[in-house]
């Protein structure tokens, strides 16, 4: 693999990345609830999903799912249940009149990993993502070299650039939460991520593996 190849592969990847899907709207709204640093480990659980999707691409076992229909439409209906359910949780919650000191929030925090579990689910059960990385990732790939090498190299490129993403869209969160710590501008705010992600989960159930 090439710097030149690295060079088209990086601003590419990162515009992947940098896509304002749910992942990132979830990042956004941890920010704005439970600070940075929550909003950050919690993102880390996509990163758990997009390893694994890595190696299926890399091992040719992607295939396998992108091909099959039925393994395919399930992973596809899960994900978008979980979208939905997560959704119906943000339009329910009664958000908690938040007092800042400083960084420090009286608002409660759910466990990290608990974080790290919402976004691992979401972004394992969008079968779009494994499309990504089984359409994406090969166009960088050169078949005179060794192709396991040249998916690490990719892979660790593109999770290095979502670490960045993740910590923009946490940033981008923490700054809203200054705008947003009355109890109306949470509940507002709590409305349109449930909007946005059940907007998304009806799009990933009703999208055609094609799309």
């Amino acid at each position: 693999m090439t710097w030149t190849t690295l060079l088209v592969f990086i601003p590419a990847c990162f515009a992947l990345n940098m896509i304002p899907g749910s992942n990132n709207m979830l990042s956004v709204h941890n920010a704005v609830h439970y600070g940075f640093s929550s909003s950050f480990v919690g993102g880390i659980g996509r990163l758990f999903a997009f390893v694994i999707m890595i190696f299926l691409a890399s091992a040719g076992l992607a295939t396998i799912i992108t091909t099959s229909k039925i393994l395919f439409l399930f992973i596809k209906v899960l994900g978008a249940l979980y979208l939905i359910y997560l959704a119906i949780q943000l339009w329910r919650i009664e958000p908690e009149e938040q007092v800042i000191h400083g960084e420090k929030s009286l608002v409660k925090k759910p466990s990290k990993l608990s974080l790290m579990r919402h976004e691992f689910i979401v972004a394992g059960g969008n079968p779009k993502a494994i499309l990504i990385f089984t359409a994406f990732l090969p166009q960088f790939v050169s078949s005179s070299e060794p192709v396991g090498e040249q998916f690490l190299i990719l892979g660790v490129v593109f999770i290095i650039l979502e670490i960045v993403a993740i910590s923009i869209y946490a940033f981008l969160g923490l700054n809203l939460q200054k705008l947003l710590s009355t109890r109306t501008a949470k509940k507002m705010f709590n409305r349109i991520c449930s909007g946005m992600l059940g907007i998304a989960g009806f799009a990933l159930l009703l999208s055609k593996k094609n799309a």
